[in-house]
C-alpha cells in the first residue's frame, strides 16, 4: 500500500509541475485532464502526508523509550505512543479507502426519474413525497434542482418525474436511490383506517457530457404536440411539447415543462443523453455489473430497497438491515444517516474484494 500512495504522491508532485507549464496552461482540453487529475489525487495526497507525519512522530516517540527517563516521563512517552498509534491505525484505514478504485461518475451531476408503481393514486402521491424528500436533501447539500418532466395527477401525485440534481458529487450521494421504494399508510379515502401498501420506483442516473454520449440527428425522430395537464386539459395551443424517439434503442423521452419547444427540446436531450449512457455503461460492464449487484449501489431497479412506515414512524433500508424511527426528518431531507452507512458498507465490501 505505502508504495502505491508514493506512487500516487509523485504523480501529484508531476502534475503541479505540468500545470505550470506555459504549453499545457495554453491547451484547454490538456489543463482541464490535468487540472481533474490532481483534483481526484488532491485529499489521498494530503491524509498521506498526514499519516508520514504521524508515523515519524510514534517512531521518534518509541525510540525515546530506548533512553533513560524518569518514571513519569515515561509514562508520558506511552501514552503519546498510544494516541499516535490510534492516529496512524485510523489514517491507514483512511488512505485504504481512499485507494479503492473511484466510481467514474461520483463527480458527476445526476437525472432522477420517480414513478409510481403498485397503488394507483397512492403510489402516485408517494412518488410526489419521494420527489419532495430529494429536492430538500439536495437543497440542505447546496445543490440545484430542475424538473425535466412530470405527469401528475389530479389529487396533486405524479404518475412520472423527472428532474436533475446539480452539483459537485451529487452521483457519489444519490446513486444508492435506485431501486424500489415501499410505503406504508393509510390514505386519506380510506374511512376503515387499514394500512396500505403501495410502491414508487426511483432511477438515479449520471448525467452525460455530450462529449462522452454522441446522438447522431438522423438517428433521433422528434414528435411535437400540444402539452397537456392534470386530467388530460390543455396547458396551452401551440406544439411546445417535444417527444425524442432514439430509433436504434427505442428510448422514448418528453418534455413539456417548458413553454418554449427549444427548451423543452434541450431537456430531453439531456434526458435521453443519461439513459444512453447508463444504456451503454449497463452493456459494457457486465463483469462489473456482477459485483455491483452484491453491493448496495446501483443494482436491480425493482428491488425494494427501503419501506416508509408511517404508522410506527420507521424507514428500514433491506440492503443493510437500518432501521431509524426518524420517518418525518428522513421525509423532510435528512438522508445522510442512511446514505452514509450505505456508503460505508460498499466501502466495506470492495476493500474485502480487493484484499
Amino acid at each position: 500500500m505505502l508504495e502505491r500512495l508514493e506512487q500516487v504522491e509523485q504523480r501529484f508532485e508531476e502534475l503541479n509541475q505540468l500545470l505550470c507549464d506555459p504549453n499545457i496552461v495554453s491547451d484547454p482540453q490538456k489543463l482541464r485532464t490535468y487540472s481533474k487529475e490532481q483534483s481526484d489525487l488532491d485529499e489521498t495526497v494530503q491524509v498521506y502526508r498526514q499519516y508520514k507525519d504521524v508515523a515519524q512522530q510514534l517512531q521518534d516517540a518509541k525510540s525515546l523509550l530506548g533512553e533513560k527517563l524518569d518514571a513519569e516521563m515515561r509514562e508520558m512517552v506511552k501514552m503519546e505512543i498510544d494516541e499516535l498509534s490510534e492516529q496512524a491505525e485510523k489514517l491507514q484505514e483512511k488512505l485504504k479507502i481512499l485507494l479503492l478504485p473511484k466510481d467514474p461518475n461520483d463527480d458527476k451531476n445526476v437525472i432522477v426519474e420517480i414513478r409510481g408503481a403498485a397503488g394507483g393514486d397512492e403510489a402516485a402521491l408517494f412518488a410526489g413525497a419521494l420527489y419532495r424528500m430529494y429536492t430538500r436533501y439536495a437543497e440542505l447539500h447546496g445543490y440545484k434542482t430542475e424538473i425535466m418532466e412530470a405527469n401528475y395527477t389530479e389529487l396533486g401525485g405524479f404518475k412520472e418525474v423527472i428532474f436533475s440534481v446539480m452539483g459537485k458529487g451529487a452521483y457519489s450521494r444519490l446513486k444508492y436511490e435506485s431501486g424500489a421504494h415501499r410505503v406504508q399508510r393509510i390514505p386519506s379515502t380510506e374511512s376503515g383506517g387499514r394500512i396500505h401498501t403501495s410502491t414508487a420506483t426511483v432511477a438515479v442516473l449520471p448525467e452525460a457530457e455530450e462529449v462522452e454520449v454522441e446522438i447522431n440527428e438522423n438517428d433521433v425522430r422528434i414528435d411535437l404536440f400540444c402539452s397537456s395537464g392534470p386530467g388530460g386539459q390543455s396547458v396551452n395551443t401551440t406544439q411546445s411539447a417535444v417527444r425524442l424517439t432514439h430509433i436504434p434503442t427505442g428510448i422514448v423521452v418528453s418534455c413539456q415543462d417548458e413553454k418554449s419547444q427549444i427548451k423543452n427540446k434541450e431537456k430531453a436531450m439531456r434526458v435521453l443523453r443519461a439513459r444512453l449512457y447508463d444504456k451503454y455503461q449497463q452493456e459494457a460492464q457486465a463483469e462489473y455489473d456482477q459485483v455491483r449487484k452484491s453491493a448496495v449501489g446501483t443494482g436491480d431497479r425493482s428491488e425494494r430497497i427501503r419501506t416508509y412506515n408511517y404508522p410506527q414512524s420507521r424507514v428500514t433500508d433491506h440492503r443493510i438491515g437500518l432501521t431509524l424511527h426518524k420517518l418525518e426528518m428522513v421525509l423532510n431531507g435528512e438522508l445522510d444517516e442512511i446514505i452514509d452507512a450505505l456508503i460505508l458498507h460498499d466501502q466495506t465490501e470492495r476493500m474485502k474484494a480487493h484484499a
